[in-house]
Formats: structure tokens, sequence, C-alpha cells
């Protein structure tokens, strides 16, 4: 057999190959993902319509790469559809949320706090399966909360209007909780990409019903930060994440994670000058090493979507 670069053989290129690109798009993903708030705040729209544009713009990415998998039009229950439709509106509202909250705090305490889901879940699942969370799952969640009150009385000091955002965020990650809470059902029956798509859909309608009645702009005159925001979150960064989910341990993922608020930390330092005090650091250490404990125990109910992308039926034919 002809020699093959660094010894190994054809067969173990084609094994080993698929960890270096399954790692490429975790890192990918997350620094994609990192780059939202910056995209919303460069935006001329309002917040809640940056969210409407960012699933609408992305939904013909979507459909396309759920149809390559194997997607199939297929009828479904009116329960299934009320699923979707309430996930919808959840999704919605966190988005919209969320958005507001990245126009009032820092790009870092954004990202953090957008992801306090990791966190939440978990308590939902331990008062649903009635069990205390472990020793490390509990020492995470203190951890958190303590790190989490540093920041919002940081936020406080330096601005109340921060403050407002940090709990916007908060508010966020507690919708996308419930939007976990009711998609985890609808997996149950649809697979991965094509229960993303119809739920991302489904957000489309109350986001712009969200954005008109706040009186926001909705129509820009440059559409770049609007392509960027959809083309780089919601295609680029769960597109990879789907992609990387399941092929590494939650640890690894929790880990991954804590990419998202360096790295939008570094944007809001080099672009609005927002520089983090040794407090906000101590902070920002805690809760994202609560994030990576929490993740190191196991669910004590099914899986979320975004935790259940890539579970072994991933490969199965896709139904929508």
């Amino acid at each position: 057999m002809p020699d093959t670069p660094h010894g190994l053989t054809p067969v173990v290129e084609s094994v080993a190959a698929p960890g270096l690109i399954a790692f490429a798009a975790l890192v990918v993903a997350n620094v994609a993902l990192a780059f939202g708030p910056w995209f919303v705040r460069a935006t001329e729209v309002g917040p809640v319509a940056a969210g409407f544009w960012r699933l609408t713009l992305a939904v013909p990415f979507l459909v396309v790469l759920a149809v390559q998998q194997g997607a199939r039009p297929m009828r479904l229950g009116w329960k299934l559809w009320a699923g979707l439709l309430a996930g919808g509106v959840c999704f919605a509202a966190d988005l919209g949320t969320w958005h507001l909250g990245i126009l009032r705090t820092t790009l870092a305490n954004a990202t953090l706090f957008g992801n306090v889901a990791t966190l939440i879940f978990p308590i939902y699942g331990f008062l649903i399966a009635r069990s205390w969370p472990t020793r490390t799952q509990g020492f995470a969640l203190a951890l958190a909360a303590a790190g989490g009150a540093l920041l919002l009385g940081r936020s406080y000091q330096l601005d109340a209007k921060n403050l407002a955002g940090d709990l916007f965020c908060l508010l966020a990650g507690l919708l996308y909780t419930v939007y976990f809470v009711l998609m985890a059902q609808v997996r149950a029956t649809l697979a991965p990409l094509s229960a993303l798509t119809l739920a991302t859909t489904a957000g489309i309608v109350p986001l712009l019903v969200f954005a008109l009645a706040m009186g926001e702009r909705i129509v820009p005159t440059h559409w770049g930060p609007l392509i960027g925001l959809a083309l780089c979150s919601q295609v680029l960064g769960q597109g990879l994440m789907i992609y990387a989910l399941g092929r590494f341990t939650p640890l690894v993922i929790g880990i991954a994670l804590l990419i998202q608020p360096v790295v939008a930390g570094v944007v809001g330092w080099l672009v609005y000058g927002e520089r983090l005090g040794a407090a906000d650091l101590v902070g920002v250490v805690m809760v994202a090493v609560a994030l990576v404990l929490v993740r190191r125990g196991p669910p004590p109910i099914a899986l979320p979507l975004e935790d259940a992308l890539d579970t072994p039926d991933f490969e199965r034919q896709e139904t929508v």
C-alpha cells in the first residue's frame, strides 16, 4: 500500500479527518455567533426588526440544507403545529428581547447572559425530574448566580442603562429556555434540520408584529449588516453548530461556548471602547466556568432542540 502523510493509511485518515473538521466547525460556529450582537448594532432598523430579517433571510438557506439532508413534505398533526407555533413565538420573543438588550449593555455581557439558558434549562429539568442536582451542578449554579450578581452590580455602577440591558438579556435566556422545553417534544417527531427550519419560519411573523407594534423602522437603506447577521449567525453559526453538536462531549461543547463572550468582548473593546474592569473579568470567568461545569452532568430530561441537533438520528431521512 502506498505511503500516506504522517504514516496514516487512507482508512485511518478517513476516520481521523472528521474529528478535525468537526472541531474546526465548532470553533468557527462560536466565533460566527459571537459577531451577531455587532451586526445588530450596525443595522439601521430597530432591534426587533433586525431579528425579523435575521430569520427571514436565513429561511431559504435552511430549507436548502434540510432538503439536501433528505427532507420531504408530510402532514403534521395539530398538536405538532401548535408546538411549533408556540415555539416560534417564544423564539421570536427571545430574539427580540435579546436584541433590545444588546443595544443597552456591553457586547460581552449580552453574549454571556444570552447563554444563560444553558444554566436555566437544567433547573427546569431538576424540577420535572424531582431530583437534586449533582454536587458539581449545584456548585455551578451557585457560581453562576454569584458571577451574574457581580456583573449586574457592575453594570448598574457604570450606567443604569447597562443594567436594563443585562436584564433584557437574562429575560431572553429565560424565554429561550421555554423555547427549549416546547421544541423538545417537537424533536421527538421531526428530524433536527426540519425542526429548526420550521421553528425559524414560525418566528418570522411574531417578530414582524412586535417590530411594527414598537414603531421600529423595518426596511433598511443598506442591507449589508442584516445579510451578515442572517448568514453569520443563523446560517453559518447555527449550521456549523448542528454539524459539531453530538460529535463532542458536553464538557467540550461547554468550553467552546466560552469563545463567544471572549470574541464579543474583543469586538466591543476594539469597535466601541467597551473595556472590562477587574471585577467584570472576575464575573465573566465565574459565569463562564459555571457554563462548563453545569454541562458535565447528564441531563435529567430529554435534550432540547439545539442540544439534540446532531444525535444519532441525524443521519436518518429528514421529514418536514
